[in-house]
């Protein structure tokens, strides 16, 4: 879940340029991944921070014991933000292929659908899905749903603020995460109807969560997006992530982000992956 420096209610959507991977710039190092890495170890030493996210979902492994009471299913919570992130933030299930270190700031990296397309599904597509300055979404390219419920009586809206409010700024969080393939294909899932809400039994709902992509590994985690590859984020999040990817359709994709109630109209970047054992909390489903 993607979030910036830290604020005392709203987050921003992060404002972080990079290189663009694809397009003939340089992508950045091992090295520099490293570093990020060894910054965000020695930034969290001994501060206090619970455990992070985003991570390997297929090992249960972690050594960080700071811990907090998991949100209610999201059934009982109020949706609160959809977004996305170009390339999956987590590793794992049907998700495992390295996108490459990208520009280091959370672009072209992160992880891809490691089975087959057919060539139909990867035809390119009339005009851009979702553009911004870091490219475009493609035919073939995966990407990582965010919806994100809070236990604050607040109203779906633009970036994660929009999941507190004055009555309650220490609200629970859950994010249901679900992992997308975007194929050139019309008989493929629609976008818009798959980021439906209604208010149900109370609360606001994203009514069209798939339900046939596998059980969800839960885990206690954190906020994510790139602005935390180097700090650890304060924030603490139960996280509910399908293993198995659906086939989404590209154009709905590109339709969705011609409007919504969220206002967003691109892929967001992705955080390292975090595989220090002290920043992992042990999955125990």
């Amino acid at each position: 879940m993607k979030t910036t420096k830290l604020c005392i209610i709203a987050f921003a959507v992060s404002a972080s340029f990079g290189a663009m991977a694809k397009s003939g710039h340089e992508t950045v190092s091992d090295k520099v991944i490293a570093e990020q890495r060894q910054e965000l170890a020695e930034n969290t030493e001994g501060e206090g921070f619970g455990p992070q996210s985003p991570r390997d979902i297929d090992s249960t492994a972690g050594s960080n014991t700071l811990s907090f009471n998991a949100a209610p299913a999201y059934t009982q919570m109020n949706l609160c933000n959809i977004h996305f992130h170009k390339n999956a933030e987590h590793k794992g299930g049907e998700f495992t292929k390295y996108a490459g270190n990208g520009d280091g700031h959370g672009y072209q990296s992160g992880f891809q659908y490691a089975g087959k397309l057919s060539a139909a599904e990867l035809a390119p597509v009339k005009g851009e899905i979702c553009p911004s300055k870091h490219g475009d979404v493609k035919p073939g390219d995966t990407i990582e749903v965010h919806y994100v419920h809070t236990t604050a009586q607040v109203e779906p809206g633009a970036t994660l603020g929009s999941c507190f409010n004055d009555a309650n700024k220490n609200p629970q969080l859950r994010v249901e995460t679900q992992v997308y393939v975007v194929v050139n294909d019309s008989a493929a899932l629609d976008f818009e109807e798959l980021n439906e809400h209604e208010k149900k039994d109370g609360v606001h709902q994203a009514i069209n969560i798939p339900k046939n992509t596998g059980k969800p590994i839960q885990y206690a985690g954190s906020t994510t997006g790139p602005s935390y590859n180097e700090e650890g984020s304060p924030f603490q999040v139960t996280w509910s992530v399908r293993p198995k990817v659906a086939k989404v359709n590209a154009t709905s994709v590109a339709e969705w982000c011609e409007g919504n109630a969220f206002d967003e109209d691109h892929a967001h970047g992705v955080r390292n992956l975090v595989v220090n054992k002290e920043l992992l909390s042990v999955i125990s489903n």
